[in-house]
């Protein structure tokens, strides 16, 4: 046997114990491991198997585990270390059926999957599963065809204050049920809310686990969420069921809609409120990060502790680290998202670079789509910002473009230029564009005109005739305190005496109760009541300045205007933002005197205001029309290049105009490329050879990367033509580590979505020795500090290593490695000699 093969055989069997299998019997229990054919093993050197299992007497060696009668319970497929896992799956499903089980791992000692050959695919799980984990599952029998044969009709979820409202004869009258509809506030599932409930049911049908709803803001994926839930509990196809949200205000609204919805079946809780009886509920509803912390999903859960987990705002909630958790558990999985795919298509991808922001949204996007099964692009369902506004559901913004004298040439081709006296008396041109609005580039007068500009241009309270309820989005939290400070100044002057101060609202991570105040805004109640009319009901304060805390998920449907007071680079920002004004509204419903309401009449939302300061709807689209190439804006020069040899002159940090400044309207706004083409154009040379060479690919799927590297370095690199080096290609990619040729190659060929970062690499690392190692929470802080310092900082690994430990009050590491247990000093050094390549984390 090959030698990664042994080592991967080796973890396999560690990984088995640690999870409580056993290879032999002891006085408690009986072994619960067998290998094909019941082979006996002779104990040798290594672990108590030696190192080369081919050579123990029977042949291939596969894992067969037991259940506590000793029948066949779970088929363990492995495979060498540089081979996909999956590679095993129709071998290891023909042996489950033969051995008549219904469970399968597959494994290559690294890369760990679960399947549950009744209910659909393999799952990446993070560590085998306890034998008790796997018996308590196994008694769940979920009856797909109930599913997919449950009817669900408009009145499968109703949101009503009258219960009883089939009985009323108003309603069971055809000439009278609109009107009663109306009068009682009944709200049934729209058509395209029980069609992506169907589009379940046809998935599940045809053997499928994951979905993904692609749903634009202000559509009720919340309600549908609700009725996918009610699908799922009702039909027995599960016990409970996690949704996951990426932050704390979504955290609530979610629980108080799922209250709302489904009070009366089942009970729902939020985790951090009930992490002592959160099993007693049927919807458990939590932030990612809570079962992130500490990696408190592994310890505190089970994989089969939710039967079916929705990720709200999908392409967030299961970036980075936070995917862990998602695939810990094992069942159904439903994703949502309001970011359309369909931008993708539109983006010149040869010239995006690897930090370009469009190509880090295009990789969450089309990695979302891979994780939910649809990785040719077609959401399980799909219901557009377009398709809402058509049938009515959804309204569109009055884009108001405005630019002021400064931002016109922000946004230029040359950018903003002004004339520096550095250090020895010389003068230094100094170049800045929108990007560096509110970092490097200050001006009171650009946002005093961005204020009143918008005070003065607002749409305004249907009700009352004050300015209509907004959200302004900033730069930073610095930039929010200035933009919230003027706006009431200038309220102050237009309004004395109605505001006091409370016209606008900081709403963001520094303020205290922020999240409540978002909470409070929709409620129509942040700094009270509305001082205009006091028999209708809307929010004191006008205004909320934020930075991004109010741009994903956050529901506020009598929003009449959104203000973008900074550039935007990312699609899904954008898209967001926008989505935050989409929702229709009756202002009368607000109105609290009936009387006043009668007089009043139906004063609907028709459309909202979206003011863009810098070009942002230029920049992304024109008219929701997707077909527009996107291009970023140039940077602009900063005139003479330095001479070789000496270092630039020092320039200063930043720069505060004091220029007066007005709107100024121009017909044409430069955009161009990002500055960074050449070294997108050289990788995409080299990528392009990688996948036209018709040997390279078939190689890799394979797993025969001895040979496809060589070939590479013998036939590829370093040749007279191209000259392609690896260090010009690790340089191309800006990668905060030394990527190897393999992960470039992974990369071009699909493999990998994208290069980790250094951190993403050391937060993995961590997490496989915390699962191997740390089963109590009071160390895991301490040891996560040493594991990272001992691989990253060499002074620090070469005082451990020395055992020079009188050093360790010199290093910022020293008093984490005092706090922890005698055991991990030691056992952390081991761990990362034996099993993390070093190498992998050098600059």
């Amino acid at each position: 046997m090959a030698e990664k093969e042994a080592k991967a055989r080796i973890k396999i069997n560690k990984l088995l114990e640690e999870a409580g299998w056993q290879f032999f019997d002891t006085p408690e229990r009986r072994a619960n491991i067998l290998l094909e054919n019941n082979v006996k093993l002779t104990v040798n050197t290594l672990n108590g198997f030696g190192e080369n299992f081919e050579k123990t007497g029977n042949g291939f060696i596969d894992f067969l585990l037991l259940d506590a009668q000793g029948y066949p319970f779970i088929v363990l497929e492995a495979k060498s270390e540089d081979t996909n896992p999956l590679f095993g799956k129709e071998q290891a499903r023909k042996y489950a059926v033969s051995q008549n089980c219904r469970f399968v791992i597959l494994s290559n000692g690294n890369i760990h999957y679960f399947w549950d050959l009744e209910r659909g695919n393999p799952h990446i799980i993070s560590r085998f599963p306890a034998p008790e984990t796997v018996k308590g599952y196994s008694t769940f029998k979920p009856e797909r065809q109930n599913l997919v044969d449950e009817n669900v009709a408009d009145d499968y979820i109703v949101l009503t204050q009258k219960p009883d409202y089939k009985n009323d004869p108003s309603y069971t009258d055809e000439n009278n049920r609109k009107a009663f509809i109306e009068l009682n506030k009944l709200r049934f599932l729209r058509r395209y809310q029980i069609s992506a409930i169907q589009a379940i049911q046809s998935a599940v049908k045809n053997g499928r686990d994951r979905f993904l709803f692609e749903m634009a803001t202000g559509t009720g994926k919340t309600l549908v969420s609700a009725a996918v839930i009610k699908l799922f509990l009702r039909t027995g196809n599960a016990r409970r069921i996690l949704f996951l949200v990426d932050r704390l205000e979504l955290e609530d609204q979610a629980y108080k809609a799922f209250v709302l919805y489904l009070k009366n079946d089942y009970k729902t809780v939020i985790y951090k409120e009930s992490r002592d009886d959160w099993r007693k509920a049927e919807i458990v509803v939590s932030t990612v990060q809570t079962f992130l912390a500490k990696n408190r999903y592994k310890r505190l859960f089970s994989p089969d502790d939710f039967d079916l987990v929705i990720s709200d705002e999908a392409h967030r909630s299961i970036g980075g680290n936070s995917r862990a958790v998602f695939e810990f558990f094992i069942g159904y999985k439903l994703g949502l998202t309001a970011t359309p795919k369909d931008y993708l298509k539109n983006i010149e991808t040869s010239e995006l670079g690897e930090n370009d922001p469009r190509e880090l949204e295009r990789r969450l996007l089309l990695d979302s789509y891979k994780t939910f099964g649809c990785e040719n692009g077609v959401p399980t369902f799909r219901y557009s910002l377009l398709d809402g506004v058509k049938e009515g559901f959804l309204v569109n913004p009055i884009v108001v473009d405005a630019r002021t004298e400064i931002t016109t040439q922000l946004l230029s081709e040359q950018g903003y230029t002004i004339s520096v006296q550095i250090e020895n008396g010389d003068e230094l041109e100094e170049v800045y564009i929108q990007k560096d609005f509110e970092k490097k580039f200050f001006s009171e007068n650009t946002n005093r005109v961005f204020c009143q500009s918008f005070i003065n241009n607002a749409l305004l309270d249907p009700i009352t005739g004050e300015i209509g309820k907004s959200i302004i989005f900033c730069v930073s939290q610095n930039h929010a305190a200035k933009i919230t400070q003027i706006l009431n100044e200038i309220s102050h002057q237009m309004f004395p005496g109605k505001y006091n101060s409370d016209f606008a609202i900081q709403v963001t991570s520094r303020i205290s109760d922020s999240q409540q105040f978002t909470i409070n805004f929709t409620n129509n109640r942040l700094s009270g009541t509305g001082n205009f009319n006091q028999l209708y009901k809307t929010s004191k304060s006008r205004v909320c300045v934020t930075v991004g805390m109010m741009t994903t998920g956050y529901d506020c449907p009598d929003i009449l205007n959104l203000c973008l007071m900074r550039p935007i680079f990312s699609p899904t920002d954008f898209i967001q933002i926008k989505g935050r004004g989409t929702r229709k509204h009756n202002f009368t419903e607000e109105v609290i005197d009936t009387q006043l309401k009668i007089k009043i009449g139906q004063k609907q939302k028709e459309h909202y205001k979206m003011f863009d300061f810098f070009a942002n709807c230029e920049y992304f689209e024109s008219k929701f029309n997707y077909d527009e190439v996107l291009k970023l804006p140039q940077k602009g020069t900063s005139g003479e290049e330095t001479g070789g040899g000496e270092p630039p002159p020092h320039k200063p940090e930043g720069y505060t105009s004091t220029r007066s400044d007005s709107i100024f309207s121009v017909a044409e706004t430069a955009i161009g490329s990002d500055g960074m083409k050449i070294d997108r154009m050289y990788f995409e040379k080299f990528e392009q050879k990688i996948i036209e060479h018709p040997v390279l690919k078939e190689q890799a799927e394979a797993g025969k990367w001895d040979e496809l590297l060589g070939f590479i370095e013998s036939n590829i690199l370093d040749k007279p033509e191209e000259y392609f080096t690896l260090e010009k290609l690790r340089n191309s990619v800006h990668v905060d580590r030394r990527i190897s040729l393999r992960e470039i190659v992974e990369k071009i060929l699909g493999i990998i979505p994208y290069f980790k970062s250094k951190n993403e690499l050391l937060d993995e690392e961590f997490d496989k020795f915390d699962s191997r190692y740390l089963p109590k929470e009071e160390y895991f802080i301490y040891s996560k500090t040493v594991f990272k310092a001992y691989i990253l900082d060499t002074e620090f690994r070469n005082i451990i290593d020395n055992g020079n430990y009188a050093y360790l009050n010199i290093t910022p590491y020293g008093e984490a490695f005092k706090r922890l247990s005698p055991e991990l000093r030691k056992l952390i050094p081991e761990y990362i000699k034996d099993y993390v390549p070093l190498n992998k984390f050098a600059a």
